[in-house]
């Protein structure tokens, strides 16, 4: 990954979580545990105030901006993929905020300076059985108008981060059927998670199901009126960037043990039979061309100013850099043979914590029926064009 390293602020904050990752990988057991979360992961990166790196400067952050943000999450997804997960969508949204300045004035000033103290965020939108909003599901989730307050009543799932979250921006309906987001102080009366959280994959997430039963809180909570989302979403790049770092983590782990492991019917290591040695470099060649593409698009949409316009190629990229992410740790696990599926070895971790990329927004079909009905358009105005 040094390749992409430009500048020396970008090599200490690599160099700062590179020493990071061999405690991360020797805390990746316990988050095999239903219930686990990394407590002691997030911990340590709040000790290098990871969790304000896309904070802007002038409400007391690092300012970072994406190139960054998705170095960084590679960077954190090589020592445990679902800390990198579960932070990344706390710094990803202050990013968002960061670039496009959308959210209501009074929250947006007090949110950015609880996020300096030492605040987390996040944000449930998800509900069960009632559709995916990327979907265009409305939220079952209400909000009832009080005087002065809101009555928030509903229920969320996938709320990552459950443990450790200070805020949580809900998306609800109100009366009018406007969907707004309401940001949810954790510690209020009618307040609760509920443990559900038992994926197989990046179960260290701890994306448990919230609880919002009647819950009373100031309509100066209102984070965003419907109309007001963000226009560019180049921050869900992380996405791609956690599931190329666990892919990382499962071929250095492959290459370590092709070097050293020497069966008695051999008697050298495999690394230099010519079959592994291809699979090797296949691994190899998948890794560097999905680490162009991803950093590759992140250079366009810094470089670009019509961001708005990037969608299509931050979707691709998420898709094709998390299919090469899954095709690797699959080579890496042949190389690694049957030991790989045991408990005890990582490479069933990274095995499964990869699939989970195919769960996470953008969702495939979606984009590849967007790209199909676009390339039909295409080549029908250009048949009406000629007949004409």
């Amino acid at each position: 990954m040094n390749q992409f390293i430009k500048t020396p602020q970008q090599q200490l904050l690599i160099d700062q979580i590179r020493s990071l990752q061999p405690i991360f990988q020797s805390r990746e057991k316990e988050l095999d545990k239903r219930g686990s979360f990394p407590f002691e992961n997030i911990t340590d990166l709040k000790k290098i105030n990871y969790h304000t790196l896309t904070l802007p400067q002038e409400h007391g952050g690092q300012g970072f901006g994406l190139y960054e943000y998705v170095l960084a999450q590679e960077a954190i997804a090589e020592g445990s993929g679902a800390t990198a997960l579960s932070i990344g969508w706390h710094v990803g949204i202050v990013l968002e905020y960061a670039e496009n300045r959308h959210w209501l004035e009074e929250p947006a000033d007090w949110l950015m300076t609880e996020i300096a103290n030492g605040a987390f965020i996040n944000t449930a939108a998800t509900e069960s059985n009632a559709g995916s909003p990327t979907r265009g599901a409305l939220p079952r989730t209400t909000v009832v108008s009080d005087g002065d307050f809101y009555i928030v009543t509903g229920q969320k799932t996938y709320t990552s981060m459950a443990p450790v979250l200070d805020y949580i921006f809900v998306t609800a309906t109100t009366e009018n059927d406007e969907v707004i987001t309401v940001v949810i102080p954790r510690q209020l009366d009618g307040v609760s998670i509920d443990e559900t959280w038992d994926m197989l994959a990046m179960r260290g997430t701890a994306s448990h199901t919230l609880i919002l039963d009647h819950v009373r809180i100031p309509k100066t909570h209102t984070l965003k009126r419907s109309g007001t989302s963000a226009s560019t979403k180049g921050w869900l790049l992380h996405i791609p960037a956690c599931y190329i770092g666990i892919a990382a983590a499962a071929r250095a782990y492959a290459v370590k043990f092709a070097a050293n492991y020497i069966p008695a019917s051999l008697g050298k290591p495999i690394a230099q039979t010519p079959a592994i040695q291809q699979t090797i470099g296949e691994m190899e060649l998948q890794l560097a061309t999905a680490r162009h593409l991803l950093y590759g698009t992140v250079e366009r949409y810094n470089l670009t100013d019509n961001k708005a316009g990037m969608d299509e190629a931050l979707n691709i990229t998420k898709i094709a850099v998390t299919h090469a992410a899954m095709e690797i740790v699959d080579k890496a696990m042949k190389i690694v043979g049957s030991r790989a599926l045991s408990e005890s070895n990582p490479m069933h971790r990274h095995y499964l914590n990869v699939r989970a990329g195919l769960y996470n927004p953008p969702m495939e079909d979606m984009i590849k029926s967007q790209m199909a009905i676009k390339a039909i358009q295409q080549f029908t105005q250009q048949l009406e064009t000629e007949g004409k």
